[in-house]
């Protein structure tokens, strides 16, 4: 999977790319909303996690930026201090999870894993 981290936090996204590429992933880091939205016109991504508050504008533009741009196929993950429908992640539709920092690394990798063909 190709993901696309958002958070303005730098060391934790770049700490979470490398993570996220130690699971056999391809990850690129964006620290603000319009970093993001640019990288979103410039490559295609499977999955972005979003940190919900960012210094220019909410994760939820992005998510509906994104979610515009590659429709449901893009898998949409808030990520956030707060819980689910705390801080604007519960726009219906929009995020496909939502995860609670410090993120669970293996939940996260169970978000990212397509099931098994049956």
């Amino acid at each position: 999977m190709n993901v696309l981290i958002v958070d303005d936090n730098e060391s934790a996204a770049d700490l979470l790319q490398e993570l996220v590429t130690l699971q056999d992933h391809t990850a690129r880091c964006a620290y603000t909303a319009q970093q993001a939205i640019d990288a979103a016109a410039a490559e295609h991504f499977d999955a972005a996690l979003i940190d919900l508050t960012l210094p220019d504008q909410p994760g939820t533009e992005v998510a509906r930026h994104l979610r515009a741009a590659g429709g449901t196929t893009v898998l949409l993950i808030a990520v956030s201090g707060y819980g689910a429908g705390e801080a604007g992640s519960d726009a219906p539709g929009l995020f496909d999870h939502h995860l609670q920092k410090p993120i669970d690394l293996d939940a996260l990798e169970r978000l990212m894993t397509p099931p098994a063909a049956g």
